[in-house]
């Protein structure tokens, strides 16, 4: 990006200072077609270069002042085509980062809403057949299944003899079974068998 000075450089650089745009136009015009190709070697894209470009004579004629404090302005423009270039880099790896970690959220969060709502169901559909046993399974599935008692506790609590606690429940998994196989729910049912 070496280009041999403007002439008077330093008067270029305060008369930019002092807001005269002829001054900015001759220097952008010098080093702008640099600027640019440097740009486009480190970001990879015309658009990205493009921008540079503009923000980096943008970041130029705001310095006002500090203007007067360049001695070789062909090498401060590299260092700071350099530098906002690496800040564009950054900035686009973050962005990238965040957006991958934003999808990996939302796809976590859409799969719990889909888990939470095939548990939700599952759960109704069990529901809705453990009503639809006949009173005695369904007294010793809830006893055995829903508070936890043992086939023996089951049997003093209703009055009833073990075996037929166990036949009771045995007759009553199977027909939960049949019944939400009757819904096509098989991977509902791979939740709900864990709820047995």
């Amino acid at each position: 990006m070496s280009l041999l000075p403007l002439p008077d450089e330093k008067k270029l650089l305060f008369r930019i200072a002092k807001r005269d745009v002829h001054a900015f136009k001759t220097v952008y015009d010098h080093y702008g077609r640099k600027v640019y190709g440097h740009c486009k070697r480190l970001l990879h894209t015309e658009v990205l270069a493009e921008e540079a470009l503009q923000e980096i004579f943008l970041k130029i004629w705001l310095m006002e002042d500090r203007l007067l404090q360049i001695d070789h302005l062909d090498a401060y423009l590299k260092v700071l085509s350099r530098n906002h270039c690496l800040n564009v880099i950054r900035r686009q790896a973050l962005e990238e980062r965040t957006n991958a970690t934003a999808t990996a959220d939302y796809t976590d969060a859409h799969n719990e809403t889909e888990e939470t709502i095939l548990l939700r169901d599952a759960k109704a559909l069990l529901n809705e057949a453990i009503e639809a046993l006949p009173d005695q399974q369904r007294e010793v599935y809830k006893l055995c299944q829903r508070e936890g008692l043992t086939y023996d506790q089951a049997a003093q609590q209703l009055g009833i003899s073990v075996n037929t606690v166990k036949t009771h429940m045995k007759r009553a998994l199977a027909s939960l079974r049949t019944k939400m196989e009757q819904h096509g729910k098989l991977p509902i049912l791979l939740v709900i068998f864990n709820l047995f």
